[in-house]
């Protein structure tokens, strides 16, 4: 059975081909669960490495890798879609569709074919099942749920005894691989706001009532509600992304309503019913105070991301041998993007792992980050990737 270090060597055998696959995929991006160009693309390199099953509501494709002898099945996870973002890199594979590969999601994709080629390459010799996920609607879309509810767990004919995913960031160095037990990535929703008051004249705001001041108070109390009413050692990040009142052509009008949007971000189930039942209570308290009305909606949140310790600690030892100690990162404390292969290990004991990938010429620490229109992604960090996922399924398959 081939090591880690064997995997990464056969890994840039494929060099060129994953590069020459990320880069067409990066260049047509797709948005949210139909993703029909990239499913084509990504079907083109996985034939003949297994049994395919396609998802019936969304873009999905299922891979499975039958070993040679029986054992459990494992579960590797590559995302699909790209973001609403005008792309702004001077990169010649750059897309021009209103849409980018800004979080990486091309590479993953790639990461994951280079792994589907390893792992077939040797299935005669593994005890066990390969499921491949090449997923959509990671992106607040609810892909990995939509997945599970069509049986995608199963696709093997068992449920997985364990799952690994990976994901690329601009702000690590490029090939340095990160990972911690326990919560690894936050619960992730939206909050949006509507305040319904009566518009008039703007010189005789007592004849009317003005929804945008009660807004104003609500945006700066909610900051307060978090300080005062939540454990400080269970961060909750409640940061608003948008407001929207009137017409900025007309000064002298107060309008009928006024609206604003905001991220919620938690790293525990208590503070996320918590602010869900505390929120709409400050809120509606204000509103009526200024006289006016309010609703309030939240949107599903994803989980939060929890790191089985057992598989991170395979984790670790797999990556000192591909990258060395230095080049692993035991990760002291999660973050705060949201991530839905949360529902993937709600479900299986499993890992959700980091790799770097900013380019050796910028300073990681000043880099766009992932979903900036001007990230730039080092894709020479792929066999790695392929080489990590396939030692990972190897590891549980001997």
């Amino acid at each position: 059975m081939p090591n880690p270090g064997d995997l990464l060597v056969s890994a840039n055998n494929f060099f060129d081909e994953l590069i020459e696959l990320r880069r067409k995929l990066h260049q047509n991006p797709e948005f949210a669960l139909d993703l029909p160009t990239t499913q084509k693309t990504l079907l083109a390199h996985l034939e003949g490495l297994g049994e395919i099953t396609l998802g019936k509501s969304l873009s999905s494709i299922v891979l499975v890798i039958r070993g040679g002898n029986p054992g459990p099945t494992v579960l590797l996870r590559a995302d699909m879609d790209a973001l609403h973002v005008i792309e702004e890199t001077d990169l010649d594979f750059a897309s021009d569709n209103g849409f980018m590969h800004a979080c990486g999601h091309d590479l993953h994709m790639a990461a994951g074919v280079g792994a589907a080629k390893l792992l077939f390459q040797i299935k005669d010799q593994l005890s066990g099942d390969v499921v491949i996920w090449f997923q959509p609607g990671e992106e607040g879309h609810r892909g990995a749920d939509i997945m599970i509810e069509e049986g995608m767990l199963e696709a093997s004919g068992t449920h997985p005894a364990a799952a690994y995913g990976l994901h690329v960031f601009t702000s690590l160095p490029v090939g340095i691989i990160a990972c911690r037990p326990g919560a690894m990535m936050a619960s992730a929703g939206d909050m949006n706001v509507t305040f319904r008051g009566a518009g008039g004249h703007g010189s005789m705001p007592w004849l009317s009532k003005d929804p945008v001041a009660p807004m104003v108070e609500a945006i700066s109390s909610l900051q307060t509600m978090l300080n005062k009413n939540f454990d400080q050692f269970d961060p909750v990040i409640l940061n608003v992304s948008w407001i929207r009142a009137g017409d900025d052509a007309t000064n002298n009008v107060i309008p009928d309503s006024a609206s604003f949007g905001a991220t919620v971000r938690t790293f525990s189930e208590v503070s996320t019913q918590k602010l869900h039942a505390q929120a709409p209570k400050l809120i509606s308290a204000i509103a009526e105070g200024f006289g006016v009305s309010a609703e309030v909606e939240f949107s599903e949140p994803t989980k939060v991301l929890f790191n089985d310790p057992a598989a991170v600690e395979l984790v670790t030892k797999i990556a000192h041998e591909l990258v060395g100690p230095d080049g692993y990162l035991a990760m002291q404390n999660p973050i705060a993007g949201g991530e839905d292969f949360a529902s993937i290990a709600e479900k299986v004991p499993g890992a959700f792992v980091f790799l770097g990938a900013c380019p050796k010429e910028i300073d990681h620490t000043t880099a766009p980050t992932n979903h900036s229109a001007r990230a730039v992604f080092d894709d020479s960090v792929i066999p790695l990737g392929s080489a990590l996922l396939a030692s990972l399924a190897i590891a549980h398959l001997i």
